[in-house]
């Protein structure tokens, strides 16, 4: 059978991928039309990289096409055992997320609330699928991916801070997952799930582009570093950790970084600011469309290297290092 084939199952992938763009385009642009209708904006503050107010929520357009096609990957028996525990933690996620869009809910709420979906993920993966390849036993391998999965999802909520940057790295990582789970063929639920969460990133990216009409929100930020969280750390629990750690390293290093930094000022580590590096970058005057070009090529470089690693392994950590140092030291360059 010619889908049973890798070309045919490239062309199996790309087909979702587009379905689910043009399907994300669509819904977004309803999503855009409710959002105008009921004033729900995003003021500009002094902590904020836009002057205009602006339609806050279009994350909806993403997970409403992101979630249908999770289910029918889930159905189709193409997806890991954890598909429907993660999907009723997305579906938790996006509820109180979109609350907070809406009423500001205290970061207690939201932390146990991101604890309480990643473990139910983590309870449904097979035992056999240890994220640290078997350096630690069973309990300290889900402790060490609870607390890397939950600070995945809060930094995917803090890097989500001028247009298209979100929107693009979903694209990238959904893109990487799919390749990768291809070329290392492993069941075809996690390439399905990247694949359609790389094709609502696009179709978003349509309206979140520079100048955006609207912005993602939590709504959408919060949901999409769980999914692609968990498809990441599948990622890992099929041997590909190399790959797993490549593909979103651009958001971690900066997130994380970031955060170092004010820690060690004391500053509240929890409260909305403008210190990332793509931030100072657009502070100091570049555009977002310009900043955002330059994630989404240390981006296609760092899915070239993970695709790499499925027959290298850990040789493409150190180019993939000196990928993301670069595009640090380009931004901070334009920060300063």
């Amino acid at each position: 059978m010619l889908l049973e084939t890798p070309p045919g199952q490239a062309l199996a992938l790309a087909a979702v991928m587009l379905a689910c763009a043009l399907v994300s385009t669509a819904l977004t642009r309803l999503v855009l039309a409710w959002l105008r209708r009921r004033a729900i904006l995003d003021l500009p503050n002094e902590r904020s990289s836009h002057v205009v107010p602006t339609p806050r929520g279009g994350g909806w357009g993403i997970m409403l096409t992101l979630l249908p096609a999770m289910v029918l990957a889930a159905l189709a028996g193409g997806a890991p055992p954890a598909a429907f525990p993660v999907l009723g933690g997305c579906c938790l996620l996006l509820a109180v997320s979109w609350a907070d869009d809406r009423r500001n809910l205290t970061a207690r709420l939201r932390l146990l609330t991101q604890a309480a979906a990643v473990a139910a993920g983590l309870a449904a993966m097979p035992a056999d699928a240890l994220i640290l390849q078997g350096l630690l036993p069973l309990w300290g391998d889900r402790l060490v991916a609870g607390l890397a999965w939950v600070w995945f999802v809060n930094l995917y909520n803090f890097m989500d801070g001028i247009d298209g940057i979100a929107g693009s790295e979903t694209a990238a990582v959904g893109i990487g997952v799919a390749a990768v789970a291809l070329a290392a063929g492993l069941e075809p639920g996690p390439g399905w799930i990247g694949a359609a969460a790389a094709g609502a990133a696009l179709g978003f990216l349509v309206w979140n582009w520079h100048p955006a009409k609207l912005f993602m929100g939590d709504v959408g930020s919060v949901p999409l570093g769980y999914v692609l969280g968990w498809l990441l750390l599948t990622l890992a629990g099929r041997g590909q950790w190399v790959a797993a750690v490549l593909l979103p390293s651009y958001f971690l290093a900066d997130a994380t970084i970031t955060l170092l930094r004010r820690l060690i000022r004391g500053e509240q580590v929890w409260k909305a600011h403008r210190e990332h590096f793509y931030q100072r970058a657009v502070q100091a005057g570049l555009s977002h469309a310009r900043v955002v070009r330059r994630v989404i090529a240390a981006d296609a470089a760092l899915v070239a290297l993970a695709l790499a690693a499925v027959a290298s392994g850990p040789a493409m950590l150190l180019p993939g290092a000196a990928v993301v140092l670069a595009l640090l030291r380009s931004l901070a360059r334009a920060g300063r």
